[in-house]
């Protein structure tokens, strides 16, 4: 009974990752993650879907749709490369990754790389044929 108990502690979500699932390149790389030993233990949530509220989440609607975040176990919110490095240190494959990116040399090279992905994350090619992007204020480009 012992075991079974740590063994659902070990499988328990660790995190939560908010992503635009109308962005095809977030997609693509949120698949990817989904794929990964250690997925398991996090929820993925797609912040275009019908039932998805940021309020609800008690995240900002216009920043989570602007900038990566997660949710730690423990509540705390991570945005940007440090909620890359979250999923990176769940994921085995990508331990490596997160302990380099901790790197404060390495962190702000990261860093800039994602601020030059964020402004142009919206020209990038969109499920633009959804009514879920169409009809919602966040996405930035449209038809």
């Amino acid at each position: 009974m012992n075991n079974m108990g740590n063994q659902t502690k070990s499988n328990k979500t660790a995190l939560k990752v908010y992503y635009d699932g109308l962005c095809k390149v977030c997609s693509k790389e949120i698949n990817h993650y989904k794929k990964q030993r250690g997925a398991n233990r996090i929820q993925f949530i797609d912040i275009f879907s019908s039932g998805f509220n940021a309020a609800s989440e008690k995240l900002d609607p216009t920043q989570i749709h602007k900038v990566m975040h997660v949710r730690r176990q423990d509540g705390s919110v991570a945005t940007r490369v440090d909620a890359f490095i979250e999923i990176w240190s769940i994921l085995p494959k990508y331990q490596w990754l997160a302990r380099i990116a901790k790197n404060r040399l390495f962190k702000s090279g990261l860093e800039m790389s994602y601020s030059c992905f964020a402004l142009v994350r919206p020209f990038l090619p969109r499920y633009a044929d959804s009514a879920e992007c169409q009809d919602s204020p966040y996405c930035e480009v449209k038809k």
